[in-house]
């Protein structure tokens, strides 16, 4: 009987041929999907909220106080719409799910760096309940001073707190 290229890379993996993803490189990876995937989407979601998303003048006026020099570039923070805020988190996660369902677990990041996103025991493809829980993950590993991303250095298996959350594992391959 033969097994598909999906079952016979699972059995791969699942004889210990596995390769975690460490920090560094999935560091890189985070950078390029916000450089390539959230500002894009961002930038979309700014101009068709109508500048309503963020007061985009008082963000300019902070830096020019910063690099001033000016201790007081933080005391008054932009205005911020929750709902353009929740518009722009939610598509996020949409166009995430949307390159993992395509390039099975690689967002552009994770794709140009050859890792992805897989199940944490049997290797293969996430569910999208597994991508929600994970990328809702995002928000403990943040808040814990960002602890829950940094326990990719200290683990074996290279698992942050939102992959230990969703039961999920970072690996290269395809």
């Amino acid at each position: 009987m033969m097994l598909s290229s999906h079952k016979k890379r699972q059995t791969t993996m699942s004889n210990h041929e596995v390769r975690y993803a460490g920090f560094w490189i999935r560091f890189i990876a985070s950078f390029l999907d916000t450089l390539f995937l959230a500002l894009p989407v961002g930038i979309v979601i700014y101009f068709v909220s109508d500048g309503n998303w963020f007061d985009l003048a008082q963000y300019q006026q902070n830096m020019q106080m910063a690099l001033s020099g000016n201790p007081n570039a933080l005391n008054h923070q932009p205005q911020t719409s929750f709902t353009w805020e929740l518009i722009f988190e939610i598509s996020v996660l949409v166009v995430t799910i949307i390159f993992w369902e395509k390039w099975r677990g690689a967002t552009p990041g994770k794709k140009f760096v050859h890792i992805r996103v897989v199940d944490a025991k049997t290797f293969g493809e996430i569910t999208n309940k597994q991508a929600i829980t994970r990328s809702l993950g995002y928000i403990p590993s943040t808040l814990l001073l960002g602890i829950g991303f940094l326990m990719v250095a200290f683990r074996k298996d290279k698992r942050a707190l939102h992959d230990l959350l969703a039961d999920t594992a970072v690996v290269y391959g395809e």
